[in-house]
């Protein structure tokens, strides 16, 4: 009866029912029954409004099964799932989806591993089905979570932490595939499909896996994530990854140096990439230049070096421009007028920042290039950078030439002049040399002058070493075929034939190994300046110098002086004037050539500025401006009147060449007033003003005393006692009043 009973209420049941049970095997080891699995699906085809109902019953039963370790039919139940699945696509899916969901979830939490990649591989088939219409009300994070967590699985045996079934959509070649491999092809698919709101969350867990598994330093790791990360998402969201690494950096003010380098490596590494994005979206790329440009500098401040500047390579002049001039601006000068205090530590922070960023600056200006340098590198720049050269700190100076090098070498010079040599015939070090071009010209008719007496005046250190020779004869020969016309190359020999005056006369008292590198470094400029401008008896001149010392004094050569083991003689005050290079004779040569034999006539005097009497080489100020003095006062052409000059077009070309270059002094001089009042200290510019009055009070006084003597004899001079002249009152309408009297 009883039998019966359950036979009349089998048949009752729901044909879904009875059609699901079916497929089911009296001996689970036979596996599916594929011809009622085919009657399910015709019957879930048919009767769409029944597949949840399906889904509903089929998730029941592989829970019943999973609690009793039918694992069996728990395979059996996702394998009818997974062809139902893969069938049907209509409405009422998202509803048997739910219940599908359900079952994997139920497969994921086992602790069994084969119910785990069951449940995976299930979940696999499922991502890949494309749906008419997305469903907005799913919620993943559960998988999220758990696929995160099997990734990390902590079974103790090695075998089964690895153990994994071929992933059903992958064919036999890929089936090899590493986890890492895997796991990247997973994080660029991810990030591929991310819209913008999305971004954001992508990479938060990145961030925070990089910190909670310390992986900023090394930071290859860390490095390598990010460049999937960057060339993974759409272009135009590359900035918001900046964004994020920004925020996550300032996050970590507080971390160790090494974690806060890292995220500014990784940094460096992703401008690099989002700068080399598609045309037309400069804008985006220069707001990510100033973000790293930001978190950067913050690194630098706090003491980290080796920041990689590589991304400055893809930016256009102009940005590159901008990205110097914001470093040059947080160098701190302070040490070219006085000393900076240590630190408690006893280390000099400002020294070391001015280290780091000079360093910097060098790494961006490599393969600078620019045709019009006036723009690309202005006043704003140039000055502060010229007056690095004067730093106490040898180590500062060399950065600061080479930063000047780099910027002038606009065709890949700098590697021929690494030694420095008299060579015999440059033509083997294959130059490339171009025209001056306007611009080069515009540019030196400003700056000439600047860099002129910075190089003189870097010549003069006493705590030059042998790279700075090298540096600074690097500086002139860069600027002679990069920057040079016929007056500039006139400038430069003048320049370093003072250059060899100051060798010579040695006021500063420099050693004599600096003295004998100052020599040979003379030699082995005019030596190639001289085969530069072809002139004969100009490279005769210096050829017979250059013999001539290599017979009677080769120390002064760079062939001796510039070695690993130097040969130098401390005897260089009395050097014989056939040793010499001649001023004399370098401008009649020049001269009969077209060159300016005037000026070239004229010894080079460096022009003195605030900066030499703020710096500590007051000896070398202090020399200048009492010989432009002496010149000016006891000069026996001033006294003695000038013959008239007869007019003609060199003389008038001369007059208005003249008169530009006192327009441009002029305006040099007012720039360095206004800018004194700016940054000088109040006790500084009050006591200057005081002197100024002290002086302008003496003059008037002076003034004063003239206007009320007896009128002058006809001669307007007397001969005093002891032969000297004294001076007798001339009419006021007549008299040269003093600057400081002229409002």
């Amino acid at each position: 009866m009883g039998h019966c009973v359950c036979g009349c209420c089998g048949a009752l049941r729901p044909r879904y029912k009875r059609l699901v049970d079916n497929i089911f095997p009296e001996d689970s080891e036979d596996g599916l029954v594929k011809a009622n699995m085919e009657k399910l699906t015709f019957y879930a085809l048919s009767a769409p409004e029944k597949l949840d109902r399906i889904g509903a019953y089929l998730s029941d039963r592989l829970s019943r099964d999973v609690a009793r370790h039918r694992y069996n039919y728990v395979c059996i139940a996702m394998e009818a799932l997974d062809q139902l699945l893969m069938a049907c696509h209509c409405q009422s899916i998202n509803l048997f989806v739910e219940s599908f969901l359900q079952m994997v979830a139920k497969l994921l939490e086992s602790e069994k591993p084969n119910l785990q990649i069951l449940g995976t591989n299930s979940f696999v088939k499922f991502a890949n089905i494309e749906e008419d219409t997305p469903s907005y009300h799913r919620s993943y994070d559960f998988f999220v979570s758990r696929f995160s967590e099997m990734c990390h699985s902590s079974f103790d045996n090695a075998e089964t932490r690895t153990n994994r079934s071929p992933s059903p959509l992958q064919n036999t070649d890929k089936e090899k595939e590493n986890p890492a491999e895997l796991a990247e092809r997973c994080l660029r698919e991810l990030l591929g499909r991310a819209a913008y709101g999305n971004i954001k969350n992508a990479i938060k867990p990145v961030l925070m896996h990089l910190d909670n598994h310390s992986l900023w330093e090394p930071k290859v790791f860390a490095v390598r994530c990010f460049k999937i990360i960057m060339y993974s998402i759409q272009p135009q969201h590359s900035h918001l990854v900046i964004q994020q690494l920004l925020s996550h950096l300032d996050a970590n003010s507080k971390s160790a140096a090494t974690v806060r380098a890292g995220i500014v490596e990784v940094l460096s590494e992703a401008a690099v990439i989002a700068a080399t994005g598609p045309v037309g979206i400069e804008n985006r790329n220069r707001l990510i230049q100033v973000m790293l440009l930001k978190s950067l500098l913050q690194v630098l401040l706090i003491g980290y070096i080796d920041v990689q500047w590589s991304f400055a390579s893809t930016l256009p002049t102009y940005q590159r421009s901008e990205v110097m001039l914001f470093i040059m601006g947080k160098v701190p000068l302070a040490s070219v007028h006085h000393n900076m205090e240590p630190e408690k530590s006893g280390e000099n922070r400002n020294r070391l920042i001015q280290v780091m960023l000079l360093k910097s600056l060098l790494q961006v200006s490599l393969g600078f290039q620019c045709n019009n340098m006036l723009t690309a590198l202005p006043s704003s720049f140039l000055d502060p950078l010229l007056s690095s050269t004067l730093m106490e700190d040898s180590e500062l100076r060399l950065f600061v030439l080479e930063i000047l090098i780099s910027l002038m070498d606009r065709h890949g010079n700098r590697r021929k002049f690494s030694t420095i040599s008299t060579v015999p015939d440059i033509s083997v070090l294959k130059l490339k040399v171009d025209k001056c071009s306007r611009p080069d010209t515009l540019f030196m008719k400003k700056h000439s002058q600047q860099l002129y007496r910075h190089i003189y005046l870097s010549c003069n250190d006493p705590s030059n070493l042998q790279a700075h020779y090298e540096a600074l004869y690097a500086l002139l020969v860069m600027i002679s075929i990069e920057l040079a016309n016929e007056e500039v190359v006139v400038d430069l020999i003048r320049l370093v034939l003072a250059v060899q005056d100051l060798a010579l006369s040695n006021e500063d008292n420099l050693p004599a190994y600096n003295r004998c590198a100052l020599h040979a470094l003379c030699a082995a400029y005019l030596n190639l300046i001289s085969q530069l401008t072809t002139v004969p008896a100009f490279c005769q001149h210096i050829h017979e110098v250059i013999e001539m010392r290599k017979k009677e004094a080769p120390y002064l050569l760079p062939e001796d002086v510039f070695e690993e083991k130097p040969k130098w003689s401390k005897n260089v005050d009395h050097i014989e004037t056939e040793l010499l290079f001649l001023q004399s004779k370098i401008s009649e040569v020049l001269g009969g050539s077209g060159y300016n034999s005037d000026r070239l006539s004229t010894p080079y005097v460096p022009q003195l500025t605030d900066e030499d009497r703020l710096s500590k080489r007051k000896s070398i100020g202090e020399t200048i401006s009492l010989q432009v003095e002496v010149e000016s006062r006891n000069s026996p052409e001033k006294e003695e009147k000038a013959p008239a000059e007869e007019i003609t077009f060199e003389t008038l070309k001369k007059a208005i060449v003249d008169s530009v270059a006192m327009e441009e002094l002029e305006r040099e001089r007012r720039r360095l007033v206004v800018e004194k009042f700016l940054k000088a200290p109040f006790e500084e510019i009050a006591a200057q003003c005081g002197a100024r009055a002290s002086l302008l009070q003496s003059k008037r006084n002076q003034i004063f005393e003239l206007t009320i003597r007896p009128p002058p004899s006809p001669s307007g001079t007397i001969t005093a006692a002891y032969g000297q002249t004294q001076i007798h009152s001339i009419p006021v309408y007549e008299m040269k009043f003093p600057d400081l009297c002229i409002m």
